[in-house]
């Protein structure tokens, strides 16, 4: 059985990553490496889109190897809400390293899987954030904001 693939420039990260999801193992193992490559691709254009609305120029540089944890710390400064995405650009660069590494073809395919719902939650983060500015206040990391307004009596 042939599986057709979009391109990603005729769908939307959301669309690709749920085409990757549904694809079969076969199909995951034998693109394994490609995939990998791509849904780091597509963490990285959603910080991307990030920065570029709150003005800044996307770093070029890599945090521990990789671009995408680069970009998340580059995208935290100043919003210590956006650090609720942390361990999702975390968890995607250990599911790139699993899959790089991966001995066994059922487990390469696993990988992939998760990788792309991993990838989804970020898309879906960013997106949000982009529309609600508090979006992730629930952060552990904006934990002392959340005390100081209530010392103030903000809400």
């Amino acid at each position: 059985m042939a599986v057709t693939i979009r391109r990603r420039d005729e769908s939307t990260p959301a669309e690709r990553l749920d085409a990757i999801i549904a694809l079969p193992d076969a199909a995951l193992v034998a693109a394994a490496t490609d995939l990998a490559g791509e849904l780091l691709a597509i963490g990285e254009a959603a910080l991307t889109s990030w920065l570029a609305a709150k003005g800044a120029t996307p770093t070029k540089a890599e945090v521990e190897g990789f671009r995408l944890l680069a970009l998340h710390r580059q995208g935290a400064r100043g919003d210590p809400s956006f650090n609720a995405c942390r361990e999702t650009c975390r968890e995607l660069a250990y599911h790139y390293n699993c899959v790089r590494q991966a001995s066994d073809e059922a487990e390469a395919a696993r990988r992939i899987r998760l990788g792309a719902m991993v990838a989804r939650h970020l898309v879906l983060f960013v997106d949000g954030k982009l529309e609600i500015a508090g979006l992730g206040e629930f952060c552990c990391s904006s934990r002392p904001l959340r005390l100081r307004d209530a010392a103030t009596g903000q809400s």
